[in-house]
């Protein structure tokens, strides 16, 4: 065999080898997209029925304290996040990723079934609405440490190359939740009668999630811990929880709060401001039919899918806090001056029904969505980056979950009841345009980029 031969015969081996790696992540990222989208569709399926589940659960001759009611119980759940990412995020640096993700999965699927077939206010009193708000904490729990976990495990699976590209699809899955969601309670309003809907059809929805929380598990079953993590078991014989070392290190502690502050929050806040706020703005401010609001959801949602891997692939290229940084200024621009003109054009439309408003909607929400597109892109691969494999897991996921449950998660009651205390619709909405020009100026001057850092 000639050296020419050699060449050839090694080219192909490491052909061979790359193929086989990528279809190993393809079947890592698949699992673990699975089960965060799973827990996606559970926690946002509350907000999404929001508006239905106010009277049914925290009755009251004012509409607006019903709803107001519904979301306290949706932000319930966020807020203990963080409570739920210090317990799995220890845990994920003691025992393992895979560990941690087996048991959250359990837990979100077992509350989200169980909201399905709890009994109403009109049914059992106030016992309604206490075990609601009870099912809600351990949905905020388990969120807790997925949301972030997975983006850990993703990361320290993908490798050090296309790393913003590939992690990118994990952050698909929060909008898929939404989407899927929507169209299914969309479909159950079409199908069924208000009667019927109201009575049962607003159950279905978390029955399904029985079937999916199986599939999840069965899917999970195969995944493998990360090749960090096993290495860094061979390191040290006592995996220590590593959440009272990361206060006490400077300069993880000074990550931990730029990654709460700047990119988590901003993510948060334009997630909800775009995913979840506008079908309530829509709804209940301007007055839109709920099923036309339903399909400018999904639209916003289908349109946001390419934008999130465009700004991740981006961000291989161009470094991921130009992106993540443009995404929020892009926030604070628009935000007030488009949700003015959702009402401009969302009262024309009701006053005299044109294609043009439709259109002008449409705009409007795909310049919301670029904006949360850019910064949640390369917002995977960035969680995992600012740390050191030890303690990853837990200075990853506390910042992250406290940023989603207590800024973004807030968000829809602190704008609304901003708005009423106002007499504004709008008012409201300076909170969150404030919040991201400030995450903005600090951004600019201390946000590390961390493209180029070799994961480890």
């Amino acid at each position: 065999m000639n050296l020419h031969q050699i060449l050839n015969k090694l080219n192909n081996l490491k052909k061979i080898e790359e193929v086989r790696a990528s279809q190993h992540y393809i079947k890592v990222a698949i699992a673990a997209c699975f089960g965060t989208f799973l827990e996606w569709y559970d926690f946002l399926t509350f907000a999404t029925l929001a508006v239905v589940l106010g009277p049914l659960f925290f009755p009251s001759n004012d509409p607006n304290t019903g709803l107001l009611a519904s979301l306290a119980t949706f932000g319930v759940g966020m807020v203990v996040r963080p409570i739920g990412s210090a317990i799995f995020g220890s845990l994920g640096d003691r025992i393992g990723r895979k560990p941690v993700f087996m048991i959250t999965i359990a837990l979100m699927g077992i509350a989200t079934v169980s909201v399905g077939f709890l009994p109403t206010y009109a049914q059992i009193g106030i016992w309604a609405p206490i075990l609601l708000v009870g099912l809600r904490l351990l949905q905020g729990l388990s969120a807790g440490g997925e949301i972030g976990g997975s983006a850990v495990y993703l990361t320290e699976h993908a490798g050090n190359e296309h790393r913003g590209f590939k992690t990118s699809f994990l952050q698909l899955m929060g909008p898929l939740g939404i989407l899927v969601s929507t169209i299914q309670i969309a479909f159950l309003q079409q199908w069924l009668s208000p009667e019927e809907f109201q009575l049962w059809g607003w159950r279905v929805p978390f029955w399904i999630s029985l079937l999916l929380l199986i599939i999840a598990i069965y899917i999970r079953k195969s995944l493998e811990e990360t090749p960090i993590f096993l290495e860094l078991t061979k390191q040290t014989t006592k995996n220590e929880s590593q959440l009272i070392n990361n206060f006490r290190d400077p300069e993880i502690r000074k990550r931990m709060f730029l990654l709460f502050f700047c990119i988590s929050s901003s993510g948060a806040i334009l997630f909800f401001c775009v995913q979840v706020y506008t079908a309530i703005f829509l709804k209940i401010s301007v007055g839109l039919n709920p099923a036309l609001v339903d399909q400018f959801s999904i639209f916003a949602t289908i349109v946001l899918f390419p934008l999130i891997i465009f700004a991740g692939w981006l961000s291989d290229r161009v470094g991921r806090k130009p992106i993540i940084l443009s995404g929020i200024i892009l926030g604070v621009i628009f935000i007030q001056p488009a949700f003015q003109l959702l009402q401009v054009l969302g009262n024309l439309y009701i006053q005299s029904p044109a294609f043009s408003s439709l259109l002008g909607i449409g705009s409007i929400l795909m310049v919301l969505a670029l904006s949360l597109g850019l910064v949640v892109g390369p917002q995977t691969a960035l969680l995992a980056e600012l740390f050191p494999a030890k303690n990853r897991n837990s200075a990853a996921t506390l910042p992250h979950n406290l940023a989603a449950g207590w800024i973004g998660g807030l968000l829809p009651l602190i704008v609304t009841w901003l708005n009423q205390a106002w007499g504004n619709g709008l008012a409201g909405l300076w909170y969150p345009t404030i919040f991201l020009l400030i995450a903005a100026i600090v951004s600019f001057l201390y946000l590390p980029e961390t493209k180029n850092c070799l994961l480890c």
